[in-house]
């Protein structure tokens, strides 16, 4: 098995000839891997089925489960989402701006690929194929190193890629997959500075955290998501149960849905009863204040942890607020600075809602599900950064790429 160290040593070759690869060369491998992962179907669902039975014995349930799994539709899904990569305007080689000083010189910014990209991630497959196309098209090297629940439908993934770049006179290096999911392996790839140029951690609050602290390789943040949706007196109260029900239990295991529920006193009377009747049929569990544990049978106490927890599963926690200000207030003390949404007919808060609040996206009477660079309109994307350097919100192609200043001049020197 090639240890951490060779395999930066290969994808940092590798960059250099992605690097070079025009949008068609890059268009055209994509859209042959998307077919070859059809092709080759049943032997990633084969895989799959023996990593689900595995966490299955393991004890791991629910919503664990529904992402680690893949069905023939979930892999037609990432196909898909290759060919929606193939179809994107390509961010390598564009020109940000280009200006003429007084000097004569013309500078201009230029936008690059990053090089060798690493990321760390936990047991959802299909991330493997969406990092994957988004890295080959942004122009870098790829190394992925997925949760161990998913090793083998990793592995027939990235072997069906490797064998498309090979069989087309590519160097395979510009895909690898860490298969050995050792807790030491994440590590030394966290340390493997001048190998990777930015290490891009994807999962939940532990590992997100863990690479955080320990990296000395540039770190890109894609934060949990604590989301939540807070009811306001005016709100449309059939509207606010839909739109909170889709952002709960649409797909509850992923880091844009509701896990926190805020309700203003002046309509708790009528709203709470509405919304837990509707969550308690999709088999929610209510953590929530007293005054939801007074009103709703079946809701337990939330704790000072529930409050700030992030829980992918059919749980959510619920507290009535006195106004818009309370409401800020709780999301800034235990918000996640991912997605956020007020639900009102009143302009003024909403404003002061879209103004205050500090998220990567902010919304106004909709569901924070929208979270997501397909749905933004940016094609597929790597993650939902909630840090404020280099990028922020769904990380697309161009945010997967760095800049570099092209400067033309006939002679200049400086005086």
């Amino acid at each position: 098995m090639v240890n951490i160290e060779e395999m930066g040593i290969l994808a940092k070759e590798a960059s250099y000839k992605t690097a070079k690869m025009s949008t068609p060369e890059k268009n055209d491998i994509l859209l042959k891997c998307a077919a070859a992962l059809i092709e080759n179907m049943d032997k990633v669902l084969a895989a799959n089925k023996k990593d689900v039975d595995a966490a299955i014995e393991k004890g791991i349930t629910g919503a664990l489960i529904d992402r680690l799994t893949l069905t023939d539709s979930r892999i037609e899904g990432m196909a898909d989402g290759l060919r929606q990569v193939a179809g994107l305007k390509d961010p390598v080689g564009e020109f940000d701006s280009m200006t003429t000083l007084d000097n004569g010189l013309i500078v201009g910014k230029k936008r690059v690929p990053m090089g060798v990209i690493g990321i760390i991630y936990e047991a959802r497959p299909n991330v493997t194929a969406d990092a994957f196309g988004l890295c080959l098209k942004a122009g870098s090297a790829v190394i992925l190193r997925g949760g161990k629940e998913a090793i083998l439908s990793n592995m027939a993934t990235v072997s069906i890629f490797r064998e498309v770049l090979k069989e087309n006179g590519l160097d395979e290096n510009i895909v690898q997959l860490v298969e050995d999911t050792s807790h030491e392996t994440a590590e030394k790839m966290m340390k493997l500075n001048g190998l990777i140029d930015v290490l891009i951690p994807r999962g939940g609050a532990g590992l997100i955290r863990t690479v955080v602290m320990n990296s000395t390789v540039p770190v890109i943040e894609t934060g949990i998501g604590n989301c939540h949706i807070f009811v306001d007196e005016s709100a449309n109260l059939e509207n606010a149960v839909k739109i909170v029900m889709n952002a709960k239990t649409q797909r509850p295991g992923v880091c844009n849905a509701c896990e926190s529920l805020l309700v203003h006193k002046n309509i708790a009377e009528e709203f709470v009863p509405m919304v837990s009747k509707a969550l308690q049929e999709k088999n929610v569990e209510i953590r929530g204040d007293k005054v939801f544990t007074d009103m709703v049978e079946g809701a337990v106490p939330a704790t000072e942890e529930d409050w700030g927890t992030e829980f992918i599963d059919y749980i959510i926690s619920a507290r009535v607020v006195d106004s818009v200000d309370e409401a800020i207030e709780h999301i800034r003390k235990y918000g996640t600075h991912h997605s956020e949404a007020i639900l009102t007919e009143n302009y003024t808060n909403a404003q002061k809602f879209l103004n205050d609040v500090d998220a990567a996206a902010v919304y106004v009477n909709a569901s924070t599900r929208f979270t997501d660079g397909e749905q933004f309109g940016f094609g597929a994307e790597i993650g939902i950064s909630t840090q404020k350097l280099h990028a922020r919100g769904p990380m697309g192609l161009k945010e997967l790429t760095t800049t570099k200043y092209i400067i033309y001049g006939n002679g200049q020197i400086r005086g």
